[in-house]
């Protein structure tokens, strides 16, 4: 697998399939912060660039970028340094499987989505990061307790993200088989599957594993502030 904008995957998707929500210009964009604290640029070894995504964060908040070196600009510090690593589907295609309990996530939902995503990753889901794509989830008894769904879109890939499932109902399977449900959305649109966890969740990246992905890459998120 080499798909290039796989090294650069958050100015990628803002260049190209994410672009109508793009917020900047050639040196530097970002999503709206009420759809993900992502952004990215051309060359973050670049002062130019850096400084450019400096001028689209506001007080206060930090923007995640990706990048094993950056440049430094004033006004810039770096507050989250976290390891992850990239993966993408290459096993075998029958692990792509619907799931007659996964329900469609949206606006309606937004709140719920949030609040689930809080307990495992918090900050990271918004509330219009349903925006970004299709979200499934399963219920128990009326509750949200996991869900699955997409991120960064690339040409002829989508990123599987925000896969969680409340502590109370952990090793039931819920994460996988919201994880095969959206890969068969892909392989009926035709395209293909990748992702990213944090380098430390062991757990999650088994699973992963069991389901067919393979690593593509490590990856470095940094979280950057306004100074």
């Amino acid at each position: 697998m080499s798909h290039p904008d796989f090294t650069n995957p958050f100015w990628s998707g803002l260049a190209t399939e994410n672009a109508p929500l793009a917020i900047g210009g050639k040196l530097a964009s970002r999503y709206p912060a009420a759809v993900i604290p992502f952004g990215g640029m051309p060359e973050v070894r670049d002062p130019a660039c850096m400084a450019a995504f400096r001028d689209l964060l506001s007080p206060g908040e930090i923007v995640y970028i990706t990048g094993d070196e950056v440049a430094t600009v004033d006004g810039l510090v770096e507050q989250v340094y976290l390891p992850g690593v990239q993966m993408h589907f290459a096993g075998d295609p029958a692990e792509a499987v619907w799931s007659q309990e996964a329900v469609p996530l949206g606006e309606a939902e937004a709140q719920e989505m949030v609040a689930l995503t809080d307990v495992a990753f918090p900050g990271y889901f918004r509330p219009q990061t349903w925006r970004l794509g299709s979200y499934y989830g399963i219920r128990v008894e009326g509750q949200l307790i996991a869900m699955a769904g997409e991120r960064v879109s690339l040409p002829g890939w989508k990123e599987i993200s925000a896969v969680c499932t409340h502590p109370d109902h952990t090793g039931k399977g819920y994460a996988a088989t919201l994880v095969r449900h959206v890969m068969a959305e892909h392989r009926k649109a035709g395209i293909q599957s990748y992702l990213h966890a944090s380098a430390a969740n062991s757990r999650a990246i088994a699973i992963y594993e069991r389901l067919g992905f393979t690593h593509t890459r490590g990856i470095i998120f940094r979280g950057m502030q306004l100074a």
